[in-house]
């Protein structure tokens, strides 16, 4: 049976931190998996520049704690992450600092990666690739350590320790990913091949502030206390989805891996360790809007595609929000968004509701809502 530790934990304070960090990965006995010598890439979730106050990314805290206790085994610990946007060091470089990963990195003495380079992973037995173009720093180590932040999602409707494997994709060749899988359960299986492929052994669930609503970036900060660690990443997002009010099935990537046999089928097959589950559960937690409606499962086949495309909800721009910056442009894969007069505009016939543009703009100025006639 797979083992979940659940931490209630109150704030980033270093001391509360690491010690809850010690404490779950000693009961869950992860110690016998980290050898000295070893070179293991701790990957955090930095989809973006933010500050860590946003909660868009895992706290930088939180991944100081797992590489002190990493260090203090004998690993050869850095920190490895591809954020939207080109792969490059000044792009990086800007993201460290701008997530309080390089103040962090100096004051807890851990290393950040400088290795831009990228390889190819094989996925022999993905169903939906059988390879990936992979960062270097992960494809080379000896033990991946996945640190996920705990946030709703208005493409998969939740980010995990699964998503989280997405940015182990060079920035750009992400796009590429959802213009292949334009459909929500194609992407999923292909986020299972990848995920299933890097095998990452640790894995950390950052939700003492967590993002409820429209995330991974656009949505609101929610305090929840939660920190959470398992050697299996689907059986922590299935926890996890579980205490914000999502069923573990409805979520696609969770579903796709259910299928395959590499997840739990339902939170009763996990060992909880820890707190219980009622003592972290998350009450009203917000759902992205671009969640699905129910209705369009109830019309006649034929009427379905056409239904599903007018109801399912899509990025609109606040037009006098918006400062032209183009990132929106830059990281949609059916390059459907255009610049006129220095404000973006969404083609609506070719947008496939992957929501990159509302998860990168730097202002959170894209809404998610339901087109009206006046859009199509």
């Amino acid at each position: 049976m797979e083992r979940v530790f659940l931490s209630r934990c109150p704030s980033y304070d270093w001391e509360t931190v690491s010690g809850q960090i010690e404490t779950m990965f000693a009961a869950l006995e992860l110690e016998r998996l980290v050898k000295p010598g070893m070179r293991v890439a701790v990957k955090p979730n930095l989809v973006m520049r933010a500050s860590p106050d946003a909660a868009v990314t895992t706290h930088p805290v939180v991944t100081a704690a797992v590489c002190r206790w990493l260090s203090g085994r004998g690993a050869k610990v850095f920190v490895a992450e591809s954020a939207g946007g080109m792969y490059t060091p000044a792009l990086m470089h800007a993201i460290y600092a701008g997530c309080g990963y390089r103040e962090a990195a100096n004051l807890y003495g851990f290393s950040l990666n400088e290795d831009f380079s990228q390889g190819v992973l094989p996925s022999p037995d993905g169903k939906k690739c059988t390879s990936f173009p992979v960062i270097t720093p992960l494809l080379e180590a000896d033990l991946i350590v996945d640190i996920a932040k705990l946030k709703s999602h208005c493409m998969t409707m939740f980010s995990g320790a699964v998503k989280n494997m997405f940015g182990a994709v060079p920035g750009l060749l992400k796009p590429e990913f959802h213009c292949r899988f334009p459909d929500k359960q194609e992407f999923a299986e292909m986020l299972v091949d990848l995920c299933t492929a890097l095998k990452p052994r640790i894995c950390v669930m950052d939700g003492i502030v967590g993002m409820e609503g429209n995330g991974p970036s656009g949505g609101t900060p929610r305090p929840m206390q939660i920190l959470a660690a398992a050697e299996n990443p689907f059986a922590l997002d299935v926890v996890c989805a579980e205490l914000i009010g999502m069923h573990a099935k409805d979520i696609p990537m969770l579903r796709a891996g259910m299928a395959r046999g590499v997840c739990p089928q339902d939170v009763e097959q996990i060992e909880i360790l820890g707190e219980p589950r009622s003592a972290l559960d998350q009450k009203s937690f917000r759902m992205p809007e671009s969640k699905p409606s129910n209705f369009v499962s109830y019309l006649p086949k034929a009427f379905r595609p056409a239904a599903e495309k007018l109801l399912t909800p899509v990025p609109k721009i606040r037009k006098r929000a918006c400062v032209g910056c183009g990132k929106c442009a830059e990281s949609c894969p059916q390059h459907t968004i255009r610049m006129v007069d220095h404000k973006a505009v969404i083609d609506y016939r070719s947008c496939i509701r992957c929501y990159c543009c509302q998860e990168m703009c730097p202002k959170h100025v894209i809404a998610i809502q339901r087109l009206s006639l006046f859009d199509l």
